[in-house]
């Protein structure tokens, strides 16, 4: 039989993993466009890699000690990786004028190039990973802590 405790960490594992594997897949992926298929990211893609990064390493090491209390550490970094997708999603939907665009001086992400899944924007993709990843966050906290 199963201690209370024993009961929340099972199914904090399971959104654990949830995470651990959204940022995986996520880390994966831009790895592959990059080093595989060549596409450079511009400077915002390489913040937001600087965010999801680490969140591999972290959430791996949470799901390894079934440690529900990752949550202090892994929101903040998908916190300031969901920030900067927005902020890059507002530029290349031309929500934020052209002159104060950071990603001018190197390769740009608005390419038909720089989509996947039949058109759908990496920024996007990134945003939506970074929500993602808050969501499984933001669940863990208020299910699994004392």
């Amino acid at each position: 039989m199963e201690t209370p405790i024993q009961q929340r960490q099972s199914g904090g594992w399971a959104l654990l993993l949830c995470a651990w594997l959204l940022a995986l897949v996520s880390t994966i992926a831009v790895l592959f466009v990059g080093e595989v298929m060549g596409q450079l990211p511009c400077v915002l893609c390489w913040f937001q890699r600087a965010f999801m990064f680490p969140l591999v390493l972290v959430l791996g090491v949470a799901c390894y000690l079934s440690d529900t209390g990752v949550w202090r550490y892994a929101l903040p970094l998908a916190v300031m990786g969901w920030l900067i997708a927005l902020y890059h999603n507002l530029l290349y939907f031309g929500l934020i004028p052209e002159s104060i665009k950071p990603c001018g001086a190197g390769p740009s992400c608005s390419g038909a190039d720089m989509t996947i899944l039949s058109g759908v924007p990496l920024p996007l993709l990134s945003l939506g990973v970074f929500s993602l990843l808050i969501i499984l966050l933001v669940l863990i906290r208020r299910r699994f802590t004392v």
